[in-house]
């Protein structure tokens, strides 16, 4: 199926979502997390590292993974497929940007209305004091903390605002990402591999509600025999083709 396809529906749907994942940011040089050979949980057991339990107990050794993963984002861009759904928004195609990464892209390429139902590197937080920080304030403290621990003004230390393993994703970014996928007259999974829960229950969602699915992802999904498209072509070059057949680039 072609994007000129996609294209078509997006033109005659009456609300358009997006929802993303990892994929979508692959282009701009952070990887995936399962992909072989490149992938973040390739060489590190993300219960070790990535768990509420691994920031409680050894918050030093969560730091150092996340402090890599802090310095690796910050230089990051959004690449066309960002920039592709920004223009769609703008357009009026795009209702929302429902969206599991934590790595800001979307917010920095211009989405307007953006649910990110896995959080946020942009800022951390004192569990104890609630007391919140910025991004730019944590890689400070971290950079000066002897223990590798950024620390909070109370001495306690900071947790990253992002959704670790062992925690709920945040009640009201999961209900307006349900309200969206019921309204929508199409659903883009762009970029995800559908297979983290909950919000792998998004598209049928939209589906028993009597939208439309459609997947842009390379590689498969469970929803491949089931979305009325699928493009498995790169993210940028789907994306872009679709903005230009719909004569908004």
């Amino acid at each position: 199926m072609s994007a000129a396809a996609l294209a078509d529906l997006v033109r005659g749907a009456g609300s358009v979502v997006a929802l993303t994942g990892a994929g979508i940011s692959v282009p701009s040089g952070i990887p995936d997390f399962r992909s072989p050979g490149t992938g973040l949980w390739e060489n590190v057991d993300p219960m070790e590292v990535a768990h509420i339990d691994a920031w409680r107990a050894d918050p030093a050794r969560f730091w150092h993974f996340y402090g890599d993963r802090f310095t690796t984002l910050r230089e990051k861009q959004p690449n066309g497929a960002h920039r592709a759904l920004v223009a769609l928004e703008r357009a009026g195609h795009l209702d929302a940007v429902v969206t599991q990464n934590i790595d800001m892209l979307h917010r920095r390429a211009g989405t307007a209305e953006l649910v990110e139902v896995h959080g946020t590197i942009e800022h951390s937080s004192c569990l104890s004091c609630l007391r919140r920080y910025p991004v730019d304030v944590v890689r400070e403290r971290l950079a000066a903390a002897a223990d590798g621990v950024p620390g909070c003004d109370c001495g306690r230390p900071l947790k990253p605002d992002v959704v670790l393993f062992g925690e709920f994703l945040p009640e009201g970014a999961l209900e307006r990402a349900a309200s969206l996928a019921a309204g929508a007259d199409v659903l883009l999974c762009i970029g995800t591999s559908l297979e983290v829960h909950p919000v792998a229950q998004l598209p049928g969602v939209t589906q028993a509600a009597g939208g439309t699915v459609v997947v842009v992802t390379q590689g498969p999904t469970p929803w491949d025999g089931r979305a009325a498209l699928k493009l498995d072509g790169d993210v940028v070059a789907e994306l872009e083709a679709v903005v230009a057949a719909l004569g908004i680039a």
